[in-house]
């Protein structure tokens, strides 16, 4: 049987008892109808798992006792970074989720000439907190111990200088392809995906100025919350562990 997966933003140790928080009580309480006495699975992000007992219950919370620790080695071994044109609600959302799902290590939201989206201070930091519950949920559901970084939007011509590895920015108009761009020892990359209405020549000129090489993918252009993903796969199916 699948035991739950909940994560935890503290230190967990084995033989340590853990307040659960009032959300994560409530999960494994009222929605899954876990008591005490009962196992679930709990990590923070830094690479492991933690097998957990129950031993309270509140009204609010619950106590569980860590039993044993051990390392999750389900990473991949290409390292992607996604550089994301700010997508419209729930696209962003889904970008994320199946990002995390597919393996990628950082998201970078950034803010290009035909973004439709503009978040002040306040509001950048209110999606940034729910972007990563979203990929902390995806986590739980797929498995990962290490949850990727996803950051604050920023603007392209900022965020285009932290490329990590070798840069591909996704171009329809291109005439290379993904698997003819690769190296023969892919390592570390950056992808760049423009928003819903795409790259402007701007954009893509200073994309170009940083070290970002143009690809597409097929005879098709895809939506912004279909390519990254499309890509990602592709880079995974081809250098990383979807083979």
């Amino acid at each position: 049987m699948r035991l739950t997966r909940c994560h935890l933003d503290q230190p967990l140790a084995v033989g340590a008892t853990v307040n659960l928080t009032e959300q994560t009580a409530q999960h494994l309480l009222r929605v899954l109808r876990l008591g005490v006495g009962d196992s679930c699975v709990l990590f923070n992000g830094d690479g492991h798992d933690c097998d957990a007992r129950i031993v309270a219950v509140g009204k609010r919370g619950a106590q569980a006792e860590i039993t044993a620790r051990r390392h999750i080695d389900n990473e991949s071994p290409l390292r992607v970074t996604l550089l994301q044109g700010l997508a419209r609600g729930e696209k962003m959302d889904w970008i994320i989720q199946k990002a995390t799902e597919l393996g990628v290590a950082h998201i970078l939201p950034v803010v290009s000439e035909r973004c439709e989206v503009r978040l002040d201070a306040e509001r950048a930091g209110k999606r940034l907190a729910h972007w990563r519950e979203v990929a902390i949920s995806a986590c739980e559901q797929s498995g990962r111990a290490q949850v990727p970084v996803v950051a604050i939007p920023q603007p392209l011509e900022w965020a285009a200088g932290l490329r990590s590895g070798r840069g591909y920015v996704l171009d329809p108009c291109c005439g290379h392809s993904l698997r003819e761009s690769l190296p023969a020892t892919p390592g570390d990359c950056t992808l760049a995906v423009g928003p819903e209405g795409g790259w402007s020549p701007r954009d893509l000129e200073l994309l170009h100025a940083a070290g970002f090489e143009g690809i597409r993918l097929g005879r098709r252009v895809l939506r912004t919350e279909t390519a990254g993903l499309a890509a990602l796969a592709a880079l995974q199916a081809l250098t990383g562990d979807l083979t």
